[in-house]
């Protein structure tokens, strides 16, 4: 009886002891919570694909300030990046649409670089005198064009993400080559009504999109020097006009 009972309070000691250790192994375990899921990582900028320069600007560019063009027309880049097709609706602007529509059709723009890139506002290029490739001149880029100027279209009606619109000097009827191509909605709001609204952008927004994108820093030889510019090319190798 006493051996029995021994053995029974012995039995009940060990169970407790049993169970107070699994309970201080229990309470040892750390808590496992979970990791917070990684943010993706950012998207690295485009890189410019190579270019081929397209033709040579035709003899018959204009030397004077172009007719008035009050039609439509759609004028097609064809850049190292992809197509951006414009609609030109010459009711808009019909000086602008002139003169953009009349430098296409000569060649005017060919090999000529998108020179300048504010994001989030828009992507410049049309500088016939100094952006164009191979006989880039950087310390004079962005001040170029044909040496003529046209009429200030007044401008009635509101630019949009994928306006384009000629660019001028700021002072009035100054516009003559170089153009710009509207990125947001913001950028639009921010311009006023003092560049003439030839048409918009039809197709290639996506390309309008990655080109700017690309990395900015001006001349690499003079980073002070043109901040928008782009560190790689981007091109318009060639252009072409159509009408109904």
């Amino acid at each position: 009886m006493i051996l029995a009972s021994t053995s029974k309070r012995a039995s009940r000691v060990a169970a407790v002891g049993l169970a107070a250790l699994l309970f201080a192994a229990c309470t040892s375990i750390p808590t496992i919570t979970p990791s917070p899921t990684p943010a993706p990582p950012g998207s690295p900028p485009p890189t410019a694909p190579a270019f081929s320069l397209g033709p040579t600007v035709g003899p018959d560019c204009p030397t004077s300030a172009p007719a008035q063009f009050t039609g439509k027309a759609t004028v097609t880049l064809t850049t190292n990046f992809g197509n951006i097709v414009i609609a030109i609706d010459g009711s808009l602007g019909p000086n602008g649409a002139g003169a953009f529509v009349a430098l296409a059709q000569c060649g005017y723009y060919n090999n000529v670089i998108f020179h300048r890139i504010v994001t989030d506002f828009v992507i410049q290029s049309g500088d016939g005198q100094y952006g164009r490739e191979p006989n880039l001149n950087t310390s004079k880029l962005g001040q170029g064009g044909p040496s003529w100027q046209i009429q200030d279209d007044k401008v009635n009606t509101a630019y949009k993400r994928g306006s384009v619109a000629l660019a001028n000097t700021g002072s009035a009827n100054s516009a003559n080559s170089q153009f710009f191509i509207v990125l947001s909605a913001t950028g639009a709001s921010s311009l006023g009504t003092t560049y003439a609204y030839i048409g918009d952008v039809s197709a290639g927004m996506d390309v309008v999109d990655r080109i700017a994108l690309v990395p900015l820093g001006g001349d690499p030889a003079a980073p002070s020097q043109n901040p928008s510019m782009p560190l790689q090319p981007v091109v318009i190798e060639s252009v072409t006009v159509t009408t109904p």
